[in-house]
């Protein structure tokens, strides 16, 4: 059964708080109906090992890096920790997720993989390792997935210059456009107006088709008259020939 909006934030503690004891940690929280437990370094392996006895699904894995050195955009409003976090989503057959997280510092970005625990986990290390420059200690192919083997950087880190971003800001960082003013509006009275103007227009024209419609049918009224008077005259001629066969 799913939670309405007002149970959500208070099943998704329940979970979390759940969770924070079957891996042995005390930091855990709810923010945005999101159950998340917070692990360290050294226990990330020992964490996901006990959680996968009650959440067997293993969803995905990625990272954030947290810097107030940015290279596109405008910098952190307050200090930030510069740290790599990463973070797991496993989910259980309840259909009810948890995420685990775990902070590394900036300059020794190292982890123990996943894969002896989840399988899964194989090609999500590779793609943080790629675009973070995280290291996922034992992990049998720590190869490139999108790009080539000579590039160089790591495109999600915030010091990294995206090319694109520097033409266009990030989202949300644009200022947003106003509603439409009263002058706009008044123009679009002005472009009704034009379209009644142009509808009355129309109905001249119908008014002036069927004034040449009844014209020509006046034309045609003025040949049938003629042809009457010719067939008057006509029958005039016939009747002085029959007085002259009389005569």
């Amino acid at each position: 059964m799913t939670e309405s909006p007002s149970e959500a934030p208070a099943a998704a503690a329940g979970v979390a708080e759940r969770f924070a004891g079957i891996v042995g940690s005390d930091d855990w929280s709810a923010d945005f109906a999101t159950p998340k437990v917070r692990v360290s370094r050294d226990g990330w392996i020992a964490a996901h090992a006990a959680a996968k006895e009650h959440a067997p699904f293993f969803s995905w894995l990625s990272a954030v890096d947290w810097s107030s050195e940015v290279a596109v955009g405008d910098p952190p409003d307050g200090d930030v920790e510069a740290r790599f976090e990463v973070i797991s989503c496993l989910g259980d057959l309840d259909g009810n997720f948890v995420l685990l997280s775990t902070d590394l510092p900036k300059d020794d970005a190292v982890l123990p993989t996943l894969v002896d625990t989840f399988g899964g986990a194989n090609w999500h290390e590779r793609e943080a390792a790629e675009m973070f420059g995280i290291i996922f200690d034992g992990h049998p192919q720590l190869t490139h997935l999108y790009l080539t083997d000579e590039f160089e950087g790591y495109p999600l880190r915030k010091t990294f210059p995206l090319l694109s971003r520097e033409v266009k800001p990030w989202p949300g960082t644009v200022d947003v456009e106003g509603m439409p003013s009263e002058e706009n509006e008044e123009a679009g009275d002005g472009d009704a107006e034009d379209e009644g103007a142009a509808e009355a227009g129309d109905g001249d024209a119908d008014d002036e088709g069927d004034d040449e419609g009844a014209a020509e049918a006046g034309d045609g009224d003025a040949d049938d008259e003629g042809e009457d008077e010719g067939a008057a005259e006509a029958g005039d001629g016939d009747a002085d020939d029959e007085g002259e066969d009389e005569s």
